[in-house]
Parts: C-alpha cells; sequence; structure tokens
C-alpha cells in the first residue's frame, strides 16, 4: 500500500498525537528536551511500523457499535449469574463441548472482535479460526471459516450458534458492512 503524499511524514496522525501526549505525561515534563524526543517519537515510531500495516475495514456504523458494546455487556453480566449459579448448583451436571460456527465474515478485524466477545462472555471460549488463509496451498481462498468454541454447559448447539451468529456477528457484519 502506497501511502499518498500529504501523509508521507505522518502515516497515521491521530496516533502520532497520542504518542506524543502519552510521552509527555510519562515523563510528567513540559521541558524542551521532553517535547523535542516526544515529537521525534511520535514521527519516526508510525513511519517505522507503517509497512506493517495492514488495512481494515472501517467502523460504518458507530451509533450501532456503541449499542453493541451495551449489548456485550449485559451479556457479560447475564452470563456470570448464570455460570455462578451452575457451578453452586448442588447438581453440577454440566456438559462440557466444542461447537463449530460458520462464519459469514470475511475481515480479520470483525473475526477478532467476534472472537474476542465470545471470550469474555463466561461459559465460552474462542478456541481457533479457521482454515487461517496462511495455512491454505498460495492462491488457493477459503470458502467458509468457522470459530471453533467450547462451551461449559452445552445444551442446544444449534441454538446457540444461532444466538452468536444473530446476537453478535450479525452486528458485526452491519457495523463494518462486510
Amino acid at each position: 500500500m502506497r501511502l499518498q503524499a500529504r501523509y508521507k511524514w505522518l502515516p497515521t496522525p491521530f496516533r502520532s498525537v497520542l504518542l506524543f501526549i502519552v510521552w509527555l505525561l510519562l515523563n510528567n515534563s513540559v521541558s524542551a528536551g521532553h517535547l523535542i524526543l516526544g515529537a521525534v517519537l511520535a514521527i519516526a515510531i508510525p513511519l517505522m511500523i507503517a509497512p506493517f500495516h495492514t488495512a481494515q475495514p472501517l467502523i460504518l456504523r458507530p451509533g450501532l457499535a456503541t449499542k453493541q458494546v451495551f449489548v456485550v455487556l449485559w451479556d457479560i453480566i447475564t452470563a456470570n449469574v448464570e455460570v455462578a449459579f451452575k457451578i453452586l448448583a448442588p447438581t453440577k451436571r454440566l456438559r462440557p463441548g466444542f461447537i463449530k460456527v460458520p462464519l459469514d465474515l470475511q475481515h480479520e478485524l470483525p473475526i477478532t472482535i467476534l472472537a474476542s466477545t465470545v471470550s469474555l462472555t463466561p461459559g465460552t471460549v474462542s478456541a481457533e479460526v479457521y482454515p487461517i488463509p496462511e495455512s491454505l496451498p498460495k492462491g488457493e481462498v477459503p470458502t467458509q471459516r468457522f470459530l471453533l468454541i467450547h462451551v461449559l454447559d452445552l445444551d442446544d448447539e444449534q441454538a446457540l450458534i444461532d444466538t452468536i451468529k444473530s446476537r453478535y456477528e450479525a452486528p458485526l457484519k452491519e457495523i463494518f458492512q462486510c
């Protein structure tokens, strides 16, 4: 990816400003030396890491993204209560298992957010996304990707898959338009 001329010396302006401010806050000083060194680091670090940057989809629906954060927070709270009751119940008849959720998402960032969301919710842990595009023969694109999830108490596999796809994956597809 070639950087445009206006971003040649400052490929990520927001990151540069953030680095500069963090540098000053960490040193608790606004002396000339810290201002100069902070500015040099704020320009040099983004320039050094620019070749490693991969294009990611943009958040095209920030309002929906904010709503989704609250949905996930609510799910984390309710799942904590459910897991506590299941573990503390006198008859601990947990049915752990793995499920394979087919993914409609294509980009790495939304898939990572989905896997993290599943792992943040107590009672479920994302184990793997497969097939990994890098593991396929050169030039071959995966036709279908899956998220392997470990579940603490698996009652109805299809119901859980449908919940994950409708409650987490569908909003992510809409947020990132992918």
